[in-house]
């Protein structure tokens, strides 16, 4: 930014902006032009005077981060975006969320320059702040050095709505930040007082925000006029300067300010202002009212920081050169980590588990974490109140907290808004995978966040325990049934059931290297049979999806049926399969833990595994049967739980419901009946 006085290129600049959003919405005829217009001054103040980033580079490693968690704004975003100087060009505001074009409706990370998360579900954004902050909080105090370099010291700063606050996924991730004292945090309020229904009067009136946030622990601060930026300027100096605690700045404006007759109005919040309007506020401004995405060339270079970023980035290099030169072991460790890779030999130390072993996969997961926890430093996470249950933490990595930035991250009850803060500490860089776990029933309470790790494209681990009606005691309301089907719905997301503790090896070993989007595992409660695998294929064909455990006769032609099965249920079923071949038939045995690295394949591949001509085939897995048709054919049948569970000990559960290896065999024999 050209640091000058000048006022009236500060509120033409601001005005611009305005322009810019009106100009846009306007054209594509969808989007919310007034949260824009209203935030402008304060998105202009954050911009300019306090985000230390550089445009020339969004990546580099010690920038500020932005968050618009009310990305239904993000016209806003990509007005400012422009006019600093990322790629983002005046062409690429005029195809606003059109087909193709940089600029979607709402903020979508990897997808435009200077986006650090996706955003739009209202909430999320104020969780990946938290999450941004919990891993600049995370590395600070791994890399930081007293009275040395730094390569750790930047901030994150946020907006968020009305929306945002309603929602609970913010009261789970504030909470958290409140705990953990994340003081590089400064979150701010548009406290604009309308929803698309009408005002908040009619929905939320009913509370004091800024004794909401303080007695969560948070700084809390307010500003009464958005216009004013001497105001808005203090209050967010006030938030940077504050280190002990996260800061919530109340910004009291008014929705589509200047517009004469849209301010105020619900109408300005999601819809274009048209075209009177649109020329009666750019006369308000001063504007020429026939100008469409006009842009002075003094307002270019008031607002370019282009020279100011990569000054700010020069002079982190050099620190960052230096430390490096002090801490040459832990620069490495660092450039791997950015990179997200583990250490050097990591996958040689995995377990290698002896057949006969009888452990449930949270169990053989558990020691596989172990195994890998010194060659990925910088990996974090923790479960919502269940790391007793779902075994998911690391042994000596201490627990995050105030004082102490531990691996294992207590979350406690609040899945949602773990789901949000683990997807910010992976879009942050330098963590490696991490993860969050809980009950396989309970992702129903993050499933928005998971969703986004996937449209994301995040590195992230989802781990899920208690992953079938053989949990037990607990009863239906705690038994999965139709979750399988519910995450295999969701694109780009990887869900992996693994069927002994070899194959958890395996499948841990998949999550970690893979850097282009999340991972679920879905771990049993109930104690598994590891396979000898003298006897049956490797478990490395889990990288495939699916492979051919078990042939009865490998040389006497096709199969005449081919038992497929997921996870837990995969001991049985092979000895089914077993019994069935014992009478003669040629009996094929699938572990197909992951649909989609399956369906990555090849056809050739595919058809090797489940040759086309056999149509006797029966998955086994204790879930809904939605999707198996596909696997099964027309043929084909699917021995799933299409109800609720009970309450019951686990194998009784299982035995009712015909998860025995005598029930699968009657099953499957009944089908080749069928078939012939």
């Amino acid at each position: 930014m050209n640091m000058t006085d000048d006022h009236d290129v500060t509120r033409r600049s601001i005005d611009t902006i305005r322009a810019l959003a009106m100009d846009s919405v306007q054209k594509a005829n969808a989007g919310h032009p007034g949260t824009a217009m209203a935030l402008a001054p304060l998105a202009y103040t954050i911009f300019t005077r306090f985000l230390h980033a550089n445009p020339a580079d969004p990546a580099w490693p010690d920038r500020d981060r932005f968050v618009l968690s009310s990305g239904h704004a993000c016209v806003l975003q990509y007005s400012l975006l422009h006019l600093t100087g990322y790629d983002l060009k005046l062409d690429d505001l005029k195809q606003f969320r059109q087909w193709g074009s940089r600029t979607p409706g709402h903020p979508e990370r990897l997808h435009t320059p200077g986006i650090e998360v996706t955003t739009g579900p209202l909430g999320q954004g104020v969780g990946n702040a938290v999450g941004l902050a919990l891993a600049e909080r995370f590395l600070a105090e791994r890399y930081n050095r007293p009275g040395g370099h730094h390569p750790v010291d930047h901030h994150v700063y946020a907006i968020c709505s009305d929306g945002d606050l309603m929602e609970g996924i913010s009261q789970e991730a504030a909470g958290i930040a409140g705990q953990f004292g994340l003081g590089k945090i400064v979150l701010c309020y548009d406290d604009n007082r309308i929803t698309i229904d009408g005002t908040t009067e009619i929905s939320f009136n009913g509370e004091d925000h800024l004794k909401r946030f303080e007695a969560l622990g948070w700084h809390t601060l307010s500003v009464d006029d958005s216009e004013d930026l001497d105001e808005i300027a203090a209050a967010l100096a006030a938030g940077r300067d504050e280190t002990e605690r996260p800061t919530f700045i109340k910004v009291r404006s008014h929705i589509a300010y200047p517009a004469p007759n849209a301010v105020d109005t619900a109408k300005s919040h999601g819809a274009a202002l048209g075209e009177d309007e649109v020329r009666a506020t750019k006369e308000v401004m001063g504007f020429d009212p026939d100008a469409h995405f006009a842009v002075a060339d003094d307002v270019y270079e008031h607002m370019d920081l282009r020279e100011q970023g990569a000054a700010a980035q020069t002079a982190w290099q050099q620190t960052f050169d230096a430390w490096g030169g002090e801490h040459p072991d832990l620069k490495a460790e660092w450039e791997r980590a950015w990179a997200g890779e583990l250490e050097d030999g990591w996958r040689e130390a995995l377990p290698v588990f002896e057949a006969g072993e009888k452990l449930a996969s949270r169990a053989s997961g558990n020691k596989v974490m172990q195994a890998f926890a010194p060659y990925a430093p910088t990996m974090l996470g923790g479960a919502a109140d269940l790391v007793e249950s779902t075994r998911t933490t690391f042994v000596g990595g201490g627990q995050f907290s105030r004082v102490h930035a531990g691996r294992n991250v207590p979350f406690g009850i609040r899945e949602h808004g773990m789901g949000a803060i683990v997807n910010g500490a992976a879009a942050h860089g330098g963590i490696v995978s991490p993860y969050g776990s809980t009950f396989f029933i309970f992702s129903d309470y993050m499933r928005g966040s998971i969703r986004l790790s996937a449209l994301s494209k995040l590195p992230v681990v989802w781990v899920f325990t208690h992953d079938s009606v053989g949990l037990g005691e607990d009863g239906p309301t705690h038994q999965p049934v139709e979750h399988f089907a519910a995450l295999r719905a969701i694109p780009d997301l990887w869900v992996i059931r693994p069927g002994d503790a070899n194959e958890t090896t395996v499948a841990w070993r998949v999550a970690l290297e893979r850097q282009d989007g999340p991972v679920a595992l879905a771990l049993s409660r109930q104690n598994i049979e590891t396979l000898d695998r003298t006897e049956v294929a490797a478990a490395d064909g889990l990288e495939r999806g699916a492979y051919v455990l078990w042939d009865s006769d490998a040389g006497g032609g096709a199969p005449e049926l081919i038992l497929i099965a997921t996870g837990a249920e995969l001991p049985a079923t092979l000895e089914a399969g077993r019994a069935i071949a014992a009478g003669g038939t040629r009996v094929r045995v699938v572990s197909m833990p992951c649909w989609e690295l399956f369906e990555a394949q090849t056809q050739a591949y595919r058809d090797e595994v489940l040759p086309r001509e056999t149509g006797a085939r029966l998955s086994v897995e204790p879930g809904v049967t939605l999707g198996w048709a596909k696997w099964v054919g027309d043929r084909g049948d699917s021995l799933g739980v299409d109800r609720f569970g009970a309450s019951a000990p686990g194998t009784r559960v299982l035995e009712e419901l015909g998860f025995t290896p005598e029930a699968i065999a009657d099953r499957a024999t009944a089908l080749l009946q069928r078939a012939t």
